[in-house]
């Protein structure tokens, strides 16, 4: 057969133009599609910081950072901004929702707050807590949560990987959050929160420390606050692609030594509250923000109560009146929309655009008059305790304490609920029994279906799972206490299974308790929509009042770690002593010997003594045709006297 005809070169040449113009016209109209779309599908980083005086005489500085990308089909998008390893991440592990905190101190609800967006988003339990919920089938889920928590642990340096075991996390239904299953639940109550942690989660900013807000981490000012809690949350759908919201929240003393014993109008002895400023907070100065962020604000939050009293009064609530002034004069002013359920607060504004290293900002506030102002604080106080004694058994005890907010809600009437939802976890080795609940309300006895709505139970299983409990309570509204009670026994652990501070305890994770008919979003009218802020959008966002109760520290029966040493060291000397003795003995030389001891007789007369008395004789030479089986015997018998008295001796130590 005569072969095809090749089409000329030319006309080669001429299809590969015409299909690389059309690679090439197809890429410039998807360009042009994607330009037409807006600015929504560009990568945004903004930064805040949040500064508000505590009744205490402390402040509260809340740092937030937000990174966002749009939705990507690709799975190895190259990103400007957003931190690759995030978004690497969410599509590794098909995460939905995320947030992982490490936490150093506890939130005093009582002086700090409880009925407000920074108590409710913010305050978290000591140590690490962690959860996520994925977009997986039921059963990849626990796999896949086990993998999550090698890659955490490795990125922010910390011992996450702890909560890889099946007996440290928890599988909640509705009692953490409403969710279908999808959702894991672990926490580190005693892991230590220092810079290790705080150089990596650093590092997904896009200036880091260098420049921007985040400058004015400087790590003596932060670590040594009352309270410090740094947090990541993320989020990701197909709509609005991935959003992680980075937070640092501490409690900080200012220095005291500028506040006076002043009186107040009432007669009573008060102190001035300390004067402060960002310097004086961080060491340092603010110049100017980060480059690559959208917007860079600075707030400095009034609690109403300070803003009530400014005008009765009579001065204007502005940033200089009567009781304060603050060293700067705001860009803005916020005042927060009044609701008789929460307590409006004023914020001030200030852009940090428009600072620089020739004119940094260093806003303070400056006390005028001494104050005494309170915090709205949640409907009841939570507190979590322990009672019983020995290593057999004991009781958990939750107290709630009114705090009388029910008044400003439903009024004087008494023919009212309030209703608690309850989540807690704890270990497989407290042995907790479910069916021995009892339930006191003003130190009166109560049955369980007066008072739970509804009740969810998860059995613990020895070294597999940890057991849980989800409780929906319906507490009255005229109740001042209540107290609820849980008996459990202690459970043996194996010798490999205790850590090394084995005698301090072990920790039994923070409880939640949840308050779902109270809200503590906050709204500020006056913002317009030009201006975005994804703090204040944050503040606005429905939040229940939460609140964390303490950790409970269990002491269980701890074994003798000491004895194995005792019995090895023991034993080792032993055999030691006795082989070193017999193979010295059967391995050496007599002759050699012999004519040692003649020349150090000749040196000094008192080794030759000695070997007389060893050998029974006089001190004679020894005669040509004894042997020195006998020498051999005396020696070889003397030896095995040591090692006995030495043995002895050792038994006696050891036991005493």
């Amino acid at each position: 057969m005569a072969a095809p005809p090749s089409r000329p070169p030319a006309l080669r040449r001429l299809l590969f133009l015409s299909l690389l113009l059309l690679l090439l016209l197809a890429s410039l109209v998807r360009a042009a599609v994607a330009a037409e779309e807006g600015e929504d599908e560009e990568e945004v980083f903004t930064e805040e910081l949040l500064l508000r005086p505590l009744p205490d005489r402390k402040t509260l500085a809340h740092f937030h950072f937000r990174s966002s990308a749009p939705p990507s089909a690709a799975a190895g998008r190259h990103h400007h901004v957003f931190p690759k390893a995030i978004a690497q991440l969410v599509q590794q592990f098909h995460i939905s929702e995320l947030e992982l905190s490490f936490t150093q101190g506890r939130w005093n609800y009582e002086r700090w707050g409880g009925y407000d967006p920074m108590s409710t988003n913010y305050a978290k339990p000591p140590g690490v807590e962690l959860w996520a919920a994925f977009d997986l089938p039921l059963g990849e889920i626990d796999a896949t949560w086990k993998n999550l928590t090698h890659t955490l642990s490795g990125l922010f340096c910390a011992s996450i990987n702890f909560l890889e075991s099946s007996t440290a996390f928890s599988a909640p239904r509705w009692g953490f959050k409403l969710n279908e299953g999808n959702l894991r639940y672990g926490a580190l109550p005693r892991e230590a929160v220092c810079t290790e942690n705080l150089t990596p989660w650093l590092k997904l900013l896009p200036c880091r420390d260098k420049a921007g807000i985040a400058s004015l981490l400087y790590r003596p000012s932060i670590y040594k606050g009352y309270y410090h809690s740094q947090k990541l949350k993320l989020t990701s759908s197909q709509s609005s692609g991935i959003i992680i919201d980075q937070t640092l929240t501490v409690v900080l003393q200012p220095d005291t030594l500028r506040g006076k014993q002043l009186h107040s109008t009432d007669g009573q002895e008060a102190q001035l509250q300390p004067s402060w400023s960002i310097k004086d907070l961080f060491n340092r100065k603010l110049s100017g923000k980060c480059l690559i962020s959208k917007s860079s604000r600075v707030f400095v939050e009034i609690e109403k109560d300070i803003v009530d009293k400014s005008d009765k009064s009579g001065a204007e609530a502005s940033w200089t009146n009567e009781l304060f002034v603050l060293s700067t004069a705001p860009n803005r002013v916020f005042k927060e929309l009044k609701d008789m359920d929460t307590q409006p607060s004023s914020l001030y504004v200030y852009d940090v655009s428009n600072y620089n290293n020739d004119k940094p900002l260093d806003v303070g506030i400056t006390w005028k008059l001494p104050l005494i102002w309170y915090c709205t604080p949640a409907p009841y106080h939570a507190n979590r305790f322990l009672m019983g004694s020995g290593n057999e058994r004991g009781s958990i005890a939750l107290s709630f304490r009114s705090t009388n907010l029910r008044k400003q809600v439903y009024g004087s009437s008494n023919d009212c609920s309030i209703k608690a939802v309850v989540f807690q976890v704890v270990p497989w080795y407290v042995k907790v029994y479910y069916h021995s609940l009892q339930i006191f309300i003003d130190g009166n006895s109560k049955a369980i279906s007066e008072v739970v709505d509804k009740i969810h139970v998860t059995p613990s299983v020895d070294k597999l799972l940890p057991g849980s409990l989800e409780m929906l309570l319906r507490l009255p509204c005229s109740m001042q206490s209540a107290t609820l009670s849980l008996d459990f026994d202690k459970g043996f652990l194996h010798i490999d299974e205790y850590p090394p501070d084995a005698n301090q305890g072990f920790d039994i994770p923070s409880a939640l308790v949840t308050f779902p008919e109270f809200n503590s979003s906050r709204s500020y009218p006056e913002t317009d929509t030009l201006f975005m802020s994804p703090l204040l959008q944050t503040f606005k966002e429905d939040g229940v009042i939460k609140s964390y109760t303490e950790v409970l520290l269990v002491p269980l029966t701890t074994p003798d770690f000491s004895m194995p040493y005792n019995v090895i060291t023991f034993t080792c000397t032993v055999l030691a002593l006795y082989f070193g003795s017999l193979l010295n003995a059967l391995r050496r030389r007599i002759g050699e010997e012999e004519m040692e001891l003649k020349k150090a007789a000749a040196k000094r007369g008192l080794i030759p003594l000695l070997i007389a008395k060893l050998r029974g004789k006089k001190l004679d030479p020894p005669q040509q045709g004894s042997s020195p089986t006998s020498l051999v015997s005396t020696k070889l018998l003397l030896k095995v006297v040591f090692v006995a008295v030495v043995a002895v001796a050792f038994h006696y130590l050891s036991n005493s």
